[in-house]
């Protein structure tokens, strides 16, 4: 009997059925099985081949040599820089900067002497090369492509032979050899896998630009963020300037690293010093302002957190945050009323980290509930304190990671105290800065705002 020349795959979740049904039997959507060809057993390894198996040892690290982009921020996230061989998904909300950061990351690579290319799904080749001429972009060795069909691309790939390629984006890309629609879980696999295997094989790196759905997240089944080396989220508010590239996945890297640009009318502007960029406008003696000390990857940043208690009134309290979770805020009031004493029941509460940055992690803890209190109370925390640090649900505080880049970083801003986690004092203060150790969220309302 001959073997089905087609197949059905599911476009919610990519499962794969010999027939078409109704309704995908994995994930239960309804109307989702789309006509594709069936994979051959052409390219396939012979079962008598030799394994290509050799030692750590001998394998030449050169394979994975780094390329700097030109762009400090870019090649920190990425570690260092480019990966030869590498691939890199780059998400972002539609007018986030992705296509302009790129363009700059290539410009940059070819004025070093890399040839570079770049694919364009979205726009003609006209309206590519005018965005870099916009940019100030000139270099002869970065070439465009407009064209969405896969065939057509990797022969250019094997005439150019390029050192860095851009596909914007992949989620308009087809390959010929499926029926379905771009876009379509199918489509984005096949082109995905090719582009992951002809830049391992041809050696050179690549960057995916791929869009995101209303809720932020990739677009695309989940296994197109894990056949790709680094997967990179741009993100930024459109009323604002700043924008963070940040790492959710990174192979050769770490997967914490964040950069952070200034959206500008020559393009994005690298910020190498942010902790500036988010105090710059802070008000001074305003009640519900406290200075916090982040870390992201390697860096340590100061960020201004923002509280406004309401007055209490009768009725479901609002409680909104923006730049932090929803929940961790809830629980750290749920703290201040049960174990420092604060009377919130029944206030609403707003909290805003400035500048639009957001903070996921928990060392902003301490900077939320002295905030809380301040705003509470009407009085100000001195402009010279900053404070970090976890606070449990039982009302300790925490010690964090970094917190001698925390430190060091506050000291260099000119802040001259720092309210801690008790566990950080043995680490001892750069010149400058003194240290205030606490060992509860109360022992540090009663620091900063004395009754």
């Amino acid at each position: 009997m001959a073997k089905p020349t087609t197949q059905y795959s599911c476009q919610a979740c990519g499962a794969i059925s010999a027939r078409w049904m109704g309704r995908c039997t994995a994930c239960s959507a309804w109307n989702t099985l789309l006509e594709e060809a069936a994979p051959t057993k052409a390219g396939r390894a012979a079962p008598g081949r030799a394994s290509d198996v050799r030692s750590v040892a001998d394998i030449d690290l050169d394979d994975a040599a780094r390329i700097p982009t030109g762009i400090g921020e870019l090649d920190r996230v990425l570690g260092g820089g480019a990966v030869l061989g590498a691939v890199t998904l780059v998400g972002g909300d539609p007018g986030v900067g992705k296509s302009t950061l790129l363009m700059q990351a290539l410009a940059g690579l070819a004025q070093a002497g890399h040839r570079c290319l770049y694919v364009s799904g979205e726009e003609s080749a006209a309206q590519t090369a005018a965005r870099g001429r916009r940019l100030g972009v000139t270099a002869h060795d970065l070439l465009v492509l407009a064209e969405t069909d896969l065939d057509t691309i990797e022969r250019a790939l094997a005439e150019v032979k390029p050192t860095a390629v851009v596909v914007d984006s992949v989620q308009t890309m087809r390959a010929a050899s499926l029926e379905s629609a771009a876009g379509t879980v199918s489509q984005l696999r096949e082109v995905a896998s090719r582009m992951v295997e002809r830049s391992k094989r041809d050696r050179f790196t690549t960057f995916l630009v791929g869009h995101v759905t209303k809720d932020g997240l990739l677009a695309g089944p989940k296994v197109l963020e894990h056949m790709v080396d680094t997967v990179l989220a741009f993100e930024g508010e459109r009323g604002q300037a700043f924008r963070a590239l940040r790492t959710h996945k990174n192979r050769f890297g770490s997967a914490t690293e964040v950069g952070v640009f200034e959206m500008t009318a020559a393009g994005m502007r690298e910020v190498k010093c942010p902790s500036e960029l988010f105090l710059a406008e802070r008000p001074r003696g305003a009640s519900g302002s406290v200075i916090a000390a982040t870390g992201e990857g390697t860096r340590a940043m100061l960020v201004e957190v923002q509280a406004l208690v309401g007055p209490f009134a009768p009725g479901s309290a609002r409680r909104t945050a923006n730049g932090v979770d929803g929940a961790r805020l809830a629980m750290i009031l749920a703290v201040l009323e049960r174990k420092a004493g604060l009377a919130l029941a029944g206030a609403d509460v707003f909290l805003n980290i400035a500048g639009g940055v957001r903070v996921e992690e928990p060392a902003i803890d301490l900077a939320i509930a002295l905030a809380v209190a301040s705003s509470l109370r009407e009085r100000a925390v001195d402009a010279s304190v900053v404070a970090f640090g976890e606070v449990g649900l039982a009302g300790e505080v925490r010690g964090v990671a970094r917190a001698e880049q925390r430190l060091a970083e506050a000291a260099a801003m000119g802040f001259r105290r720092a309210i801690v986690p008790a566990s950080t004092a043995d680490l001892g203060a750069p010149e400058g800065l003194t240290l205030v150790p606490v060992r509860t969220v109360e022992d540090a309302i009663e620091e900063a705002i004395p009754r």
